[in-house]
């Protein structure tokens, strides 16, 4: 049987026996129809759980625990604003491999050069979902965009198509991972972005879509950290 998963504030989930966090208590009641007995998981965003049972409208704690979800290497994506809904797809698959922040950024070849305020909360909302469905034990935060100057810093690697040095071959997981936008970088953005001590690398020798890199990448990054199979 499904339990299902929901991130709440940590003071939503304190005690061992609570009311149901009002921000689910829709979702739980209304939409899955969960009913007294159910058990539910409660993820207070710092890496732990409480296993709870539904009980006339409280939640009784059964078992808190760390989660087991997280990767330990922190790895944030740096990406360059995408055209239409690709960014969707960029936190949702990042989010479910391991990724633990996004940084967006303009880019010289950006076709989209700003988003709203209204964008920025749907992509948090889906790196919310996402991280739910993948067992996480934080939310990644979605940081809106700055220029990409505000974001290159010495440990970071920019991802470059057919680069001759790969990503896998690189000395350590780096921290960060730079993603261009449809057009990729300009010659001016990768002199800048090695004058500030970042490593440049390639993916290999095939030309993927600029919302797939941030997957692929991070699969390589967190599997080499040991924490993706």
């Amino acid at each position: 049987m499904t339990v299902h998963r929901f991130f709440v504030a940590p003071d939503e989930a304190h005690g061992d026996h609570f009311a149901l966090p009002a921000a689910i208590e829709r979702q739980v009641r209304t939409v899955l129809r969960l009913r007294d007995g159910a058990r539910i998981v409660l993820l207070t965003g710092d890496g732990n759980e409480a296993v709870c049972r539904l009980d006339a409208g409280m939640c009784v704690l059964e078992e808190r625990r760390a989660s087991v979800g997280e990767p330990r290497h922190r790895l944030t994506i740096v990406q360059a604003l995408l055209k239409g809904d690709a960014l969707d797809e960029v936190v949702q698959h990042g989010t479910e491999v391991g990724v633990a922040e996004f940084r967006l950024v303009v880019t010289e070849r950006c076709v989209a050069r700003e988003l709203s305020v209204r964008r920025l909360e749907r992509l948090q909302a889906i790196a919310r979902e996402s991280a739910e469905q993948s067992e996480r034990g934080i939310v990644p935060v979605v940081r809106g965009p700055v220029a990409l100057g505000g974001a290159l810093s010495s440990g970071s690697v920019l991802l470059l198509e057919r680069y001759p040095v790969a990503l896998r071959e690189l000395e350590a997981p780096p921290a960060s991972l730079i993603i261009g936008p449809e057009g990729g970088f300009t010659p001016n953005e990768v002199s800048a972005a090695t004058n500030s001590g970042v490593q440049l690398a390639g993916l290999g020798p095939r030309i993927l879509r600029s919302q797939t890199v941030a997957v692929a990448a991070s699969a390589v990054i967190l599997s080499r950290a040991g924490d993706f199979a």
